[in-house]
């Protein structure tokens, strides 16, 4: 898990070679997304575990995991993130299904 975590960030620091204002703009723009505000910054990583789950991401998923973790997450909590992830990708899949595909249809 976390080998390709670090894949990720070795490649990233490659990247910041290169481009190295946009990189630092992500971290800046990323940074204060996850600071505590009205959300804390527990929820806040699991949020972004969720997403991750959503859209795939395998880097993202381990990485909020660990967030997630190191900020307070419990297992359960985490667990529980999955499940809602697992609801909004179905009902994303039947709200398309009884929208567009049912207008299709006509």
């Amino acid at each position: 898990m976390n080998e390709k975590v670090h894949a990720y960030k070795d490649q990233i620091s490659h990247l910041e070679e290169k481009l190295p204002e946009v990189v630092h703009a992500y971290h800046r723009f990323t940074g204060e997304c996850f600071q505590a505000g009205s959300l804390d910054e527990k929820t806040k990583q699991l949020i972004a575990l969720g997403i991750g789950l959503f859209a795939n991401n395998e880097v993202c998923t381990f990485y909020h995991v660990d967030e997630a973790r190191s900020k307070g997450a419990s297992d359960q909590e985490i667990m529980e993130t999955i499940a809602v992830a697992a609801a909004v990708g179905g009902g994303h899949a039947l709200s398309q299904g009884v929208t567009r595909v049912q207008n299709a249809l006509q």
